[in-house]
């Protein structure tokens, strides 16, 4: 159950990323399965890039930490905004 509860993070996060992202460049193009799918990757994804690089930042080291949680939230978050901006530029050209 341990090792479950980063990806929900991260996936949460990544959503969180996305839905800000897209409210801010006011992206019309993607219905909301593919904001919430493309959240969800690019948060899951950008957590395991980006989490144990903050997370070694902020002196933690795994499982449960607060450092990790953090750096799940961070990476979550800014890979969910990411891959939500990339998708949506590209589906909004596409049209």
């Amino acid at each position: 159950m341990e090792s479950l509860v980063p990806i929900i993070i991260q996936a949460v996060s990544g959503i969180v990323g996305g839905a800000a992202i897209n409210s801010v460049l006011k992206q019309t193009a993607m219905a909301i399965l593919p904001k919430l799918i493309s959240g969800i990757v690019g948060g899951v994804g950008g957590g395991y890039a980006l989490g144990p690089v903050i997370a070694g930042m902020m002196g933690g080291g795994g499982g449960m930490s607060t450092g990790s949680i953090v750096g799940d939230i961070v990476g979550g978050l800014v890979g969910g905004g990411v891959l939500n901006g990339v998708i949506g530029a590209v589906m909004g050209g596409r049209k």
